[in-house]
C-alpha cells in the first residue's frame, strides 16, 4: 500500500467514509440540488487564526472535510478546546494554549500543509512552533521558503532538525517590510498571522488578494487587528496587543462550486448550487459561458446547466485573483474534452497540475500535455519560468475505465469524466476527494448519480 494510499483511507474515515473506491455507471445527467459551505481555503485558516485571541471564537459554515478534522486534531493537541454545538459551526476556547510534541503534531496532520501556518499564532502564544515533514496533493513543487523567511524577516530563528522544523523568537516578533516574489496565497496568509500581533507595523508588497484572504483579513479585523489593503497588492499591518476571539460566517467555497458547475456541463445536466454567489465567480462565469454553459444568479445560489447544443473551445491561463483559478482547470478540462475544436489551458500557478489528464486520455480523451508551455502563443498573463500547457482536442467520447485520485481537484476530475462516461469506472483513493467537497457520496446521490458505493 503506497503512502497516497495510506492518506485517502485516513481522510476517508475522518468524514466517516468506511470505503476509499466507488463503482460507476455513467451517462446521466446530474440533476438537483446541492449546498456548499465555507471554503476549504479559508475555514482551515480561520480555525488557525482562533489561536491567536484571547476569548473564545465561533465559526459558521464550516464543511465536514477531512482538512477540517485535520486542523480541529491539531489545535486540540495545542490545548484548545474546540466543540461543535450545531452542524457547521466550531466554537474554539484558548485558554488553556499549551505546547506539543513533534511525534504530537505529526500524527494529527497527516499529508496536511496547514502546519506551517500556526508558526505566526503559537510564536506569539508560545515562544515557539514546532513543524512536521510537510504533504498535501502531489501537484508539484510547493516549496516553504516563502513562509520561512517570511518568519526570519519578522526576527524568527529557524533550525532544521530530524524531525522537521524548530521556529523560536527569542527576541520577540517585530514588523517587517516583505516583498513576496510571487502573490503566494499561503505566504500572505503567514503574513497576516504573524504580523497581526508583531510590534510595530509590517508591509506586505506583491501580497495575493484572493477573496478567501480578504474574508481571513475581516476575521482578524474583528478581532482587534489594524490591517489596510492598499492599491498594487500591498497590505499593512500595524501590529497590537492583544487580540480577542471573533464570530464570523465563512466564505463559500469557490473551488467547488466552479466543479459541480463544470460536472452539470459534462454530464447535460442542471445543478442548483445552494451557498454560490456571483461576485466571487465572476471570471469563472464568463469562461463557463463561452464554453456553452447556461447560468443564472439567484439570491440563494447559482443554477448551471447545458443548454444543450455544441460546446465551444476556450483559451485559458491560470492565474491569481482576480484571474482564472488553477483549481478551476481540472474539472473544467473534462467538460473541454466535449467541446468542438482545440481548447488550450496554460497553467501558470502550478508546474505539475496536469497529470490527471493521462487518465482521461485512457478514457478516450485527446490531451496533449506541453511540458514546457507553448512560449509562442499569445498570452496576457506573464509566462513563468516552469509553467505547462495542454491542448484539448474534442470531441471525444469517453469510456469507463479503473482510476485511482492523484490529488484533490484531479479527482474530482476524474469522478465526473466517470459520470459522464460510457460504462463503468471504478475510482480508488476517493478519501483524497474529502479533504475538499463535503459529503460526496450523498451529493452524487441528491443528484441522481448511477453508483455503487460499499460504505
Amino acid at each position: 500500500m503506497n503512502a497516497l494510499t495510506k492518506d485517502s483511507q485516513k481522510a476517508a474515515a475522518r468524514v466517516g467514509l468506511t470505503s476509499d473506491e466507488i463503482v460507476i455507471t455513467g451517462g446521466k445527467p446530474l440533476k438537483g440540488t446541492i449546498q456548499v459551505r465555507g471554503a476549504k481555503n479559508l475555514v482551515t485558516k480561520a480555525m488557525v487564526a482562533a489561536l491567536l485571541g484571547e476569548t473564545p471564537s465561533e465559526l459558521r459554515g464550516v464543511p465536514d472535510i477531512s482538512d477540517v478534522q485535520v486542523v480541529r486534531g491539531l489545535l486540540e493537541v495545542y490545548g484548545v478546546r474546540v466543540t461543535s454545538p450545531s452542524t457547521g459551526e466550531l466554537h474554539f476556547d484558548t485558554a488553556n494554549v499549551e505546547k506539543a510534541h513533534f511525534a504530537e503534531i505529526d500524527a494529527h496532520a497527516g499529508a496536511s500543509r496547514i502546519p506551517i501556518l500556526f508558526c505566526g499564532p503559537l510564536l506569539h502564544r508560545l515562544g515557539e512552533a514546532r513543524i512536521p515533514d510537510l504533504g498535501g496533493c502531489r501537484i508539484g513543487d510547493r516549496p516553504i521558503d516563502f513562509h520561512l523567511d517570511a518568519l526570519r524577516a519578522f526576527g524568527a530563528v529557524v533550525d532544521k532538525t530530524y524531525e522537521g522544523i524548530y521556529i523560536t523568537a527569542p527576541n520577540g516578533l517585530k514588523g517587517a517590510n516583505i516583498e513576496l516574489p510571487y502573490p503566494s496565497v499561503g505566504a500572505t496568509e503567514q503574513v497576516l498571522l504573524t504580523a497581526v500581533r508583531a510590534e510595530g507595523t509590517t508591509e506586505l508588497k506583491n501580497a495575493a488578494i484572493e477573496p478567501e484572504i480578504m474574508d481571513l483579513i475581516a476575521i482578524l479585523q474583528k478581532m482587534g487587528a489594524i490591517i489596510s489593503v492598499e492599491p498594487n497588492r500591498v497590505i499593512l499591518i500595524e501590529g497590537v496587543d492583544r487580540l480577542e476571539g471573533y464570530r464570523h460566517s465563512a466564505l463559500f467555497d469557490r473551488n467547488e462550486v466552479a466543479s459541480w458547475a463544470s460536472a452539470a456541463l459534462v454530464t447535460h445536466g442542471d445543478i442548483f448550487v445552494e451557498g454560490a454567489r456571483q461576485s466571487e465567480m465572476m471570471t469563472f462565469l464568463n469562461v463557463f459561458r463561452k464554453v456553452g454553459g447556461a447560468f443564472d444568479v439567484h439570491d440563494n445560489g447559482i443554477r448551471f446547466w447545458h443548454p444543450g447544443g455544441d460546446l465551444k473551445p476556450v483559451t485559458i491561463e491560470t492565474d491569481v485573483h482576480p484571474g482564472f483559478m488553477t483549481d478551476w482547470q481540472q474539472p473544467l478540462i473534462v467538460a473541454l474534452t466535449q467541446a468542438h475544436g482545440v481548447s488550450i489551458v496554460h497553467e501558470t500557478v502550478y508546474e505539475n497540475r496536469f497529470g490527471f489528464t493521462e487518465a482521461l486520455n485512457e478514457m478516450g480523451a485527446n490531451i496533449v500535455v506541453h511540458a514546457t508551455g507553448l512560449p509562442n502563443h499569445p498570452r496576457r498573463v506573464a509566462r513563468r519560468d516552469f509553467e505547462q500547457a495542454a491542448t484539448i482536442t474534442g470531441p471525444t467520447p469517453l469510456h469507463g475505465a479503473a482510476l485511482h485520485v492523484p490529488d484533490l481537484r484531479g479527482g474530482f476530475s476524474h469522478l465526473i469524466a466517470a459520470l459522464s462516461a460510457e460504462g463503468e469506472s471504478t475510482i480508488s483513493n476517493i478519501g483524497i476527494i474529502s479533504r475538499g467537497y463535503e459529503h460526496i457520496i450523498e451529493k452524487l446521490a441528491a443528484l441522481g448519480a448511477d453508483f455503487v458505493y460499499e460504505g
